[in-house]
């Protein structure tokens, strides 16, 4: 009221006085306005700022929260696995900012249908009716780089031969490989069909066993490290897998097994389910000439099938990839039977598709023992390079074709006959269809999927069929005869029970060299029985030693799959002798019937046509059987969409 009286007042002024006095009283009314705006304009930024500040704490709080329940989950699903077998990706992956999933190394059984993850280009199955067949199974006996290679601490079939027979005239010289190769690198934008002839598995008696096999326990991802060497004695296990018990798992697996369905149908799914029928509703066959029915489970399925391979089946070969991880075959010494395999279905043109799309099967040519020799960085106990490098060729494919991701890979395979292939292959591969050396049903080798198989030592790749056979059974005068060097913990108490303790039982360490390992030779054609003891792993050569010189293998090694066991009866041919068994060795061969014993020498004879490779690959012949256990199995798998 005072400035404004005060105005109105000046009016009555002169005009000039009139002017001043109105410009001071204008520039006062605004100072004071301003002033006025500014205190309330201050008052309402401190209110907004006090409740910015609490709403900044209080999402503080919700976002510390928040960030702990997000660490607290990822940590849980990191060590514990999913519902359907699925585990986050090793902690490489939350390094370079992502999460992947990855198959665990078993999957639990279940009646929901098949789901699928995608892993890069990738799609990995998820498969709930799965069988449970994947172990852990600790590897304390392994050295720094998982098998002595030095050639002077190994006996003639050990895993130093590869070194030895390398190094031969008529071997193929291995390539100068630079240990830091660098890896290819790809932008990621039932009715069964066999009636068993072997032993009746009782799943009553046995179920409590049985799902012990059948049920995961423990830590069941299998190690990415390898093992230091523990040279203390270790007992056998007291849990093994006999070889009943592999029939009934057999059995159930064929039962609740089932890939995943294919994306989209295709002619070559409806090929393979007509093949399946007709081997289903074979005909019985009770005589053949040239085939001894005893050796099969089920001969007149066994001989459909295998006609049924040579009329349909094709299979289509990458192309893609480098050597010498990739299409180049090593052909001599004892991981030879990947590298055979290997150059014949390469060259084959009987098999071979070039439209992938008329393929049933998919190859992946890749060698496990030439992955591991380039690849492996010595003395770092770790597979990480060599895993990865399968990933990196994997993206490759997957990011070309979509072939693998049309099925997640079930109809695709591979044939690896190094130690280390199931650890290499047991994630982003665990749903093809792998044929391993080392078969072992508690490491992760799936009984009904994967095929077991041969180790075959090949001294010679000119020749590999030399020194065939042996003397016939009234001519062999030693009871039973082994030789090796002492891996694993097997062969120390084999030693320990019958070295140089009866003249019936040729039990020795490594053997003194001689020229053409004729020694060795020699008392395998002698001998009635060939001890098959296993070393660092479950697999060894000797088994097919043992039936390339007609002398009845005894297989000593818990949990081995023997090799093409969906479609071989081996108890028809050969003995399986528990390791806790080994002091009563001796008593167990004695207690064998003559009759019995010239039965199964004969099953040898008969079946050794089996294992035999040959430069143009012939009729059943080990070639043809790894080619149709691969397909027998597919047969079993599929599903329809």
């Amino acid at each position: 009221m005072h400035w404004s009286s005060s105005c109105f007042f000046s009016g009555k002024l002169s005009s000039g006085i009139h002017a001043s006095w109105m410009s001071k009283c204008y520039a006062v009314s605004v100072d004071y306005d301003s002033s006025k705006v500014r205190q309330q304009l201050t008052q309402q930024f401190l209110r907004m700022g006090q409740q910015l500040l609490r709403l900044c704490l209080l999402e503080a709080r919700r976002l510390i929260w928040l960030a702990g329940m997000m660490f607290a989950v990822i940590f849980a699903l990191y060590h514990f696995e999913f519902p359907f077998g699925y585990v986050l990706s090793s902690s490489s992956s939350f390094s370079a900012g992502k999460v992947s999933l990855v198959p665990n190394s078993h999957s639990h059984s279940g009646d929901s249908p098949s789901k699928s993850e995608v892993v890069g280009n990738m799609t990995i199955s998820i498969s709930s009716n799965s069988p449970s067949t994947f172990f852990t199974q600790e590897r304390a006996n392994w050295t720094s780089e998982g098998r002595d290679r030095n050639p002077e601490n190994a006996s003639v079939s050990d895993r130093s031969e590869s070194s030895s027979m390398n190094s031969s005239p008529n071997a193929t010289s291995p390539p100068v490989v630079n240990k830091n190769i660098s890896t290819p690198i790809v932008n990621s934008n039932i009715s069964t069909l066999e009636s068993e002839r072997t032993k009746t598995f009782d799943i009553n008696e046995n179920s409590r066993k049985s799902q012990k096999y059948l049920t995961p326990s423990g830590n069941n991802s299998y190690p990415n490290r390898v093992p230091k060497l523990n040279k203390g004695l270790e007992m056998p296990d007291s849990s093994a897998v006999s070889i009943s018990e592999m029939n009934g798992l057999l059995l159930q697996n064929r039962a609740s097994y089932r890939s995943m369905a294919p994306r989209w149908s295709a002619v070559v799914d409806r090929e393979l389910l007509n093949a399946k029928s007709l081997i289903e509703n074979a005909p019985i066959i009770k005589n053949y000439p040239n085939i001894y029915a005893p050796l099969y489970r089920n001969f007149s399925m066994f001989k459909r099938s295998y006609e049924l391979m040579e009329e349909t089946l094709k299979v289509y070969v990458y192309r893609e990839g480098e050597k010498p991880v990739l299409h180049q075959p090593r052909l001599n010494g004892i991981y030879a039977s990947e590298g055979w395999f290997m150059k014949l279905l390469e060259a084959n043109k009987k098999f071979l598709t070039r439209n992938p799309r008329k393929a049933h099967l998919f190859y992946l040519p890749f060698s496990s023992q030439m992955l591991e020799e380039t690849l492996y960085i010595a003395n770092s106990h770790s597979f990480d390079n060599l895993k990865q490098y399968l990933k990196n060729y994997l993206n490759l494919i997957t990011a070309k074709y979509p072939f693998w991701n049309r099925t997640g890979g079930a109809d695709h395979f591979l044939v690896a006959c190094h130690d280390w292939a199931p650890t290499e292959t047991n994630q982003l591969m665990a749903n093809c269809i792998r044929a391993l050396c080392n078969a072992d049903v508690k490491g992760g080798f799936v009984l009904g999927k994967d095929v077991s198989l041969p180790e075959t030592l090949v001294r010679s790749f000119r020749s590999p069929l030399r020194d065939l056979g042996g003397k016939p059974p009234s001519q062999r005068s030693i009871l039973a005869f082994f030789a090796g060097s002492m891996h694993g913990y097997v062969r120390p108490i084999l030693l320990q029970h019958w070295e140089n303790k009866d003249p019936d039982m040729k039990i020795f360490g490594r053997m003194p060299k001689s020229k053409g390992n004729k020694n060795y030779i020699r008392h395998m054609k002698n001998s009635k029985y060939c001890i098959c003891a296993k070393g660092y792993e479950v697999n060894s050569p000797r088994v097919v030693e043992a039936i390339f010189y007609e002398c009845v293998p005894v297989i000593i090694s818990d949990n081995f799959v023997p090799p093409f066991f969906e479609v071989l009866n081996w108890d028809s041919f050969a003995v399986f002798i528990l390791e806790k068994d080994i002091p009563n060795l001796k008593s167990i061969l004695l207690s064998i019937p003559e009759k019995r014993y010239l039965e199964m020498q004969m099953g040898v004879k008969k079946v050794q046509k089996h294992f035999l490779w040959h430069a143009k690959p012939e009729k059943y012949d080990i070639f043809h059987l790894v080619l149709h256990s691969v397909w027998y199995n597919r047969l079993h798998l599929i599903s329809l969409r």
